[in-house]
C-alpha cells in the first residue's frame, strides 16, 4: 500500500457517502428497535434473547453492506491512476489510459481503455454536480501534465 504523499488528487463521492451513512445507521436503529420490541409481541411465537441478539446482528451485517458504498476513491499521480470502488482497487499506468467520461445518462464515470475496455469510476458521481465536475477538471488537468510527459 503506497502513502499519501504518492497521489497528487484524491477524491471521492460527497452525496453517496453521506446517503449511505444515514441509510446503514437506519437499518441499525430500525433492526435494534425491532430486536427490543421482538419479545414483548404478542404473535403467539417464543422469541428468546438470542433471537434478539440475531435481529440486530442482521441490522449490522446490512449496515456494513451499504456502507460500502461509502469505499469508492480516484487517486492520481506519477504512478498512475488508482481506482477503488466497493470491493476492490485497480492501478491503470498512464500509458494505457485513454481518458475520463461521462457516457450520457451515466451516474458516475469512467476511465477508457485500450480495446473498448474500461474501468468505472463510482467516486465521480452525477449526483454530486459540482464537485463531480471539479474532480473531472482536476483530473484533466494531471492526465494532460502525465501523458504529455511520457510523449517525451
Amino acid at each position: 500500500m503506497s502513502t499519501n504523499g504518492d497521489w497528487e488528487f484524491e477524491v471521492r463521492s460527497k452525496k453517496s457517502a453521506r446517503y449511505a451513512m444515514v441509510a446503514a445507521g437506519v437499518l441499525v436503529l430500525v433492526h435494534v428497535t425491532l430486536a427490543i420490541l421482538l419479545r414483548t409481541s404478542a404473535t403467539g411465537v417464543y422469541f428468546r434473547l438470542v433471537d434478539q441478539f440475531a435481529m440486530a446482528g442482521i441490522g449490522l451485517l446490512l449496515a456494513g453492506g451499504v456502507l460500502l458504498l461509502t469505499r469508492p476513491r480516484l487517486r492520481v499521480g506519477p504512478r498512475g491512476i488508482a481506482v477503488r470502488n466497493i470491493l476492490g482497487e485497480r492501478i491503470v499506468d498512464w500509458d494505457l489510459d485513454q481518458g475520463l467520461s461521462f457516457r450520457d445518462g451515466a451516474s458516475w464515470a469512467r476511465i477508457e481503455l485500450p480495446d473498448d475496455e474500461y474501468v468505472p469510476v463510482m467516486a465521480i458521481q452525477a449526483n454530486d454536480r459540482e464537485h463531480a465536475v471539479q474532480a473531472v477538471r482536476r483530473f484533466r488537468e494531471l492526465e494532460a501534465k502525465y501523458t504529455s510527459s511520457r510523449a517525451e
